[in-house]
């Protein structure tokens, strides 16, 4: 991105894939005060993952993308912009918006997308077109503050995000994203996920 003064911070959870190894590679390339690599010894879920990213960024705004390339690295200009325009305090990549969508899954896991999807709008109104995406810009001290607020864990983290921010007055910007799922690397979602999922939005039914 020209003209912007950016780091990328890389939180690896004890991954077996070599993302570590690939990140140091870069850091070489690149030097240590672009390519920040911040690892963990193992998982200890995406909340603390954040607030690990955030005490190392230095920045005013953050973005949060998977490092897999299923979320491409070509958006962030629009996300900007986006932010500029709208002077937004959170700007989130949505699939189900305009040219957005979502590559690489099968018929089944779209249904559940979009049926997770079509529920969560029902009961929470959040204001957003799509909630268990991760692809987002933050203002530094309104990401500080959501997390703060959050108790979720896994894919439900994401969505309480958003019902959080719409709860605290934040303005929330939208700019639409093609979602490839992992080029590398394997996705799961399994029963145990969606039960947890079902079990999370009522959760924050209740609560919000």
């Amino acid at each position: 991105v020209t003209g912007i003064n950016y780091e990328i911070i890389i939180i690896d959870d004890g991954s077996p894939d070599g993302t570590k190894d690939v990140a140091e590679q870069l850091e070489k390339i690149y030097g240590s005060d672009k390519i920040l690599l911040r690892p963990r010894e193992k998982k200890l879920g995406l909340g603390t993952a954040y607030i690990h990213g955030m005490e190392h960024a230095t920045g005013n705004y953050i973005v949060i993308m998977d490092a897999d390339l299923s979320h491409h690295p070509k958006f962030i200009p629009e996300f900007i912009r986006k932010q500029k325009e709208g002077n937004f305090d959170i700007v989130s990549g949505t699939r189900y918006k305009g040219n957005g969508g979502v590559y690489g899954w099968d018929l089944k896991r779209k249904i559940i997308s979009r049926g997770a999807n079509f529920i969560t709008q029902v009961l929470l109104r959040p204001g957003a077109s799509d909630l268990t995406g991760s692809f987002r810009l933050y203002r530094k001290e309104v990401l500080q503050k959501l997390i703060e607020k959050c108790v979720s864990k896994g894919y439900v983290f994401q969505m309480e995000m958003i019902v959080r921010a719409r709860q605290m007055n934040y303005t929330i910007g939208e700019v639409p994203i093609s979602f490839v799922d992992r080029v590398y690397g394997e996705s799961k979602l399994g029963g145990n996920e969606i039960v947890s999922f079902l079990k999370g939005l009522l959760t924050l039914f209740a609560t919000t």
